[in-house]
């Protein structure tokens, strides 16, 4: 395995101190950017000086064991130093005074705080934007990525473009070849198609990561409050990792860094365009949220970023297991079931209701029983099954309502029905649910109705669809 550690190329070099002097980091010493692995004679250590023979190199791998060696005579016996009561840190403080920080001070005191310890979690997309922040607080600084083996040549060609570009070297964790063909050979390539994502990602990333994170002390995630519905919009810019271990052992053990919660995906784009980095060029192909070929697809009009991932599952629940303490405790106990996402089991959701409009019915489950059961109807209905906590479903309120709007004496009813918790059953067996939202039409003179095939759920579309129908 490579050493984590990323160096600087000329035409690229980061300059050598940080953006943010107040924070006391301009007159200590910075640890250097290593590229030909070539040491001083001599190293400087506390108060004293110590032969670079004594001692084994600063610089750490991920997921890295020490190996004994009885021949290197142990630093502590050769440097005295009173013992300093290690203070605990308070990252929950930590994480309100830098509430309101910007992305790039939130990075500078993770690198500073945190040294060689620490490394940047790289996906391939956007989060390029985590190497350009760390790149410009003047701090060396690490990255890595986990490679599943099912990504999109895309996304391999970006991160050579990256490594050439920042003159870094990405440490890519590989899933264990074993419980890979195990998996492969016994439920095929697609199985999550069939019972959903959570056993492939558990193999190809989670495991991998959890590798990694045993080598650190923390990680610098891109996690944004406005990507995932009902898993990231609490996330704190700075927090103790609820589920994985660093290298002290125990929960607890690891700080989890997210410079980037508080900033909008738009905001996102924004700084990448000023600062003129490379970004993988499946963005330009209507891809935003990237992740593995087989499970990500370009989002459409209407759609929410994350729809594009997992999108035969529902949308509560999209995460892959890499931050999954950002899930609820009902949400986990759905996902350790069939992985295929979580619903609020008694439908009583504290979340406000949707699509509320006078041009918008909303149908009960006796009104939609007796709905479905009309052979003749007076006129076409057009329903939307939905939750109203589901993001995707709150992306496209604003479209729908104007439908209705738009249909108001025109002959179709619009209507909505709320398909989640007790009426998820039914509305699985009996109206075609697949993911939320799902739209139906009761054409006029037919009792089954038709599920709308599309994805596009923009106002033209949707009118397009009624009016070839109706």
């Amino acid at each position: 395995m490579a050493l984590a550690v990323t160096t600087t190329s000329s035409s690229s070099a980061a300059p050598s101190t940080s953006f943010f002097s107040h924070l006391g980091s301009s007159s200590e010493a910075k640890v250097p950017q290593i590229g030909s692995f070539r040491f001083p004679e001599r190293t400087l250590v506390s108060s004293g000086v110590v032969n670079l023979t004594q001692r084994r190199s600063l610089v750490r791998p991920l997921n890295a064991e020490p190996q004994r060696n009885d021949s290197i005579v142990p630093l502590a016996a050769t440097i005295v130093a009173p013992e300093v009561e290690k203070e605990e840190e308070d990252f929950e403080q930590l994480a309100k005074d830098l509430e309101n920080a910007s992305p790039l001070e939130v990075m500078d005191r993770a690198l500073e705080k945190f040294g060689n310890d620490i490394a940047i979690a790289f996906s391939g997309a956007e989060d390029v934007a985590l190497i350009e922040y760390a790149h410009l607080t003047g701090r060396p600084y690490r990255v890595f990525s986990l490679d599943t083996g099912r990504l999109n040549p895309e996304t391999y060609r970006f991160f050579d473009a990256v490594e050439k570009y920042y003159g870094i070297h990405i440490e890519y964790m590989f899933p264990d070849a074993v419980e890979v063909q195990a998996l492969v050979r016994t439920k095929g390539l697609f199985s999550f198609y069939e019972d959903g994502h959570q056993e492939c990602c558990r193999v190809r990333k989670v495991r991998p990561l959890r590798r990694a994170l045993k080598g650190l002390r923390a990680w610098i995630t891109g996690q944004r409050k406005d990507q995932s519905p009902g898993t990231r919009s609490e996330i704190p810019v700075v927090q103790v990792d609820p589920v994985f271990e660093g290298m002290d052992g125990g929960i607890g053990s690891l700080v989890k860094w997210n410079p980037v919660a508080n900033v909008n995906g738009l905001d996102i784009w924004n700084f990448l365009r000023t600062m003129d980095v490379p970004v993988n060029s499946l963005h330009s192909q209507g891809y935003v949220s990237i992740g593995c070929e087989p499970c990500t697809r370009p989002v459409l009009p209407g759609q929410h970023e994350r729809e594009g991932r997992w999108w035969w599952e529902d949308a509560k629940a999209k995460e892959c297991g890499l931050h999954k303490g950002n899930l609820k405790q009902e949400d986990v106990a759905q996902l350790n079931g069939n992985g295929n996402g979580a619903t609020h089991s008694n439908g009583s959701a504290t979340v406000a209701d949707i699509f509320n409009s006078q041009n918008v019915v909303s149908l009960s489950r006796t009104g939609i029983e007796n709905l479905a059961k009309l052979e003749n109807r007076k006129e076409p209905w057009l329903v939307v099954l939905y939750a109203p906590w589901c993001r995707f479903c709150q992306a496209m309120e604003e479209s729908y309502v104007d439908l209705a709007e738009k249909l108001a004496g025109s002959g179709v009813k619009v209507a909505k029905f709320r398909a989640d918790g007790e009426q998820k059953e039914y509305a699985k067996s009996e109206l075609e649910l697949g993911s939320f939202p799902t739209i139906l039409l009761f054409p006029k003179h037919s009792s089954r109705p038709i599920k709308y095939p599309s994805e596009k759920r923009d106002v033209d579309s949707l009118v397009t669809f009624v009016n070839a129908l109706r």
